[in-house]
């Protein structure tokens, strides 16, 4: 049985992502800031909460602790908890808005993969899946007919492309574990004020997909749920 770890999974992708993953027969624990919500949404799908503050390095810490208590190992890790920021004039930012959304959306991920890195590798078959966007691609943003090239997001959009990068840099290094990269596109959750024109179902569908490849899929890749997208 698959054992899976989610980050930011008590609404939006991440929840949608524990559900399907629960109904395809995996054990989903599932990772959010809040105990409160977190045990209630884990409750409902048939998951396991464990509390975990990705900008927290002894939150981090404590929930690999848990996992490997409980779970030894896990198979596959969902690094989707993250925060839009301020949009609109970018002179308007200051050096704290920035060092809070890079660190959810960025540091928060190098600190969740390392406290997982030796659970990841007591799996025959480890996988990381990390949630960026494509509001990171430069290919992207600059293509008329993408609604990604109307958005100002100045902190978002830099946080994702340097997920997308690190991205790339971890499946250069960690030959034992496949780690790709995901755009879940224009998805209607509580980042965007649900305004997005996909369903959560369709937002995942990537996620979902990256996270039951057998093995001998491929790693550095970076897909939306029609398949490979252009990285640049």
């Amino acid at each position: 049985m698959t054992t899976t770890f989610i980050t930011g999974a008590n609404k939006g992708l991440g929840h949608e992502t524990a559900r399907r993953l629960v109904a395809l027969g995996h054990t989903v624990i599932m990772g959010a800031r809040d105990p409160e919500r977190g045990r209630a949404a884990a409750t409902a799908l048939g998951a396991r909460f464990v509390r975990i503050d990705v900008t927290d390095d002894a939150s981090v810490a404590a929930a690999a602790a848990d996992v490997a208590a409980h779970e030894g190992v896990i198979d596959v890790l969902v690094n989707n908890a993250g925060v839009h920021g301020p949009h609109g004039d970018p002179g308007d930012l200051t050096g704290p808005d920035a060092l809070g959304v890079f660190d959810v959306n960025l540091v928060g991920v190098v600190r969740t993969t390392t406290a997982f890195l030796p659970l990841l590798r007591r799996s025959p078959d480890p996988v990381i899946v990390n949630v960026s966007s494509g509001m990171g691609s430069l290919a992207i943003t600059h293509d008329p007919s993408r609604i990604e090239s109307s958005v100002i997001a100045p902190l978002y959009t830099a946080s994702k492309a340097a997920l997308t990068m690190l991205t790339t840099q971890y499946a250069k290094a960690l030959k034992d574990i496949r780690v790709n990269a995901v755009d879940p596109g224009y998805t209607a959750t509580d980042l965007n004020g649900n305004s997005g024109p996909q369903t959560v179902t369709e937002g995942t569908d990537a996620i979902v997909r990256l996270a039951t490849e057998g093995p001998g899929a491929g790693s550095g890749r970076f897909i939306d749920r029609t398949g490979p997208i252009d990285l640049i």
